[in-house]
């Protein structure tokens, strides 16, 4: 017969093990508010599923004209296009954990700093030279951030791990064109900067002059620029 102490440990481990095998999924949100009266609930993905019986080829497929930038959205201050395919586009991908984008840089242009809060992006360069980048969290070098940046040429690929900054901006003296693909239907998308210096209401002038060690007048002219990447 087992000692008591044994059986003690045996159960231990077994209630570990049960709270290891179980999960929250990944939400597709930044937030989702309790409520309590369902007639003000929506559904946490946003989205409801298409009886199978009416489904059809069409709706896994989507004429994305990714062969051109035609179609993209401008973004002239930084200086590339971005034609971008998540849920909200093809419906298809509702639950398959996927999306895709294409960028086409000009000479200098740049996607700013920024992370996906909900996925890890793989980036394929298929035309022109991309100076890219992600930096670590400072718990992976106790205390001290560090940046993993490498040039890509056409034909190179990197990974950026989920919630992690990073970067892409083209060095070349041509256009360059990359392909980006996501492990989530709604990766998410946080510019750095403009989270912080333009959001609305605006973040303390005080909190953002500790945090960057700037003067307030500098914190105050920054927030008084057009964040606007369009």
């Amino acid at each position: 017969m087992e000692s008591l102490p044994m059986m003690k440990s045996i159960l231990l481990l077994a209630l570990i093990a049960s709270f290891a095998g179980a999960y929250d999924p990944s939400p597709m949100q930044d937030f989702c508010v309790a409520v309590r009266d369902a007639q003000a609930a929506v559904f946490v993905n946003g989205k409801v599923c298409k009886n199978p019986k009416l489904v059809t080829a069409d709706d896994f497929y989507i004429a994305a004209g990714f062969n051109t930038p035609a179609g993209g959205t401008n973004l002239t201050s930084v200086g590339i296009i971005s034609n971008f395919i998540d849920v909200e586009r093809f419906p298809g991908l509702n639950t398959m954990g996927l999306s895709v984008g294409r960028i086409d840089f000009e000479p200098n242009g740049l996607i700013p700093l920024h992370y996906h809060p909900r996925g890890s992006e793989v980036v394929f360069v298929l035309e022109g030279t991309l100076y890219v980048g992600f930096v670590t969290s400072n718990a992976q070098n106790i205390g001290k951030n560090e940046v993993f940046a490498k040039i890509l040429n056409p034909g190179d690929a990197i990974i950026f791990p989920v919630g992690l900054i990073h970067f892409l901006y083209n060095v070349g003296r041509t256009n360059a064109v990359a392909f980006g693909s996501f492990n989530s239907q709604k990766p998410g998308f946080v510019y750095l900067a403009n989270a912080v210096f333009g959001p609305a209401p605006p973040i303390s002038d005080d909190v953002l002059a500790k945090t960057f060690h700037l003067e307030k007048k500098i914190v105050q002219f920054l927030q008084a620029q057009n964040w606007s990447l369009a």
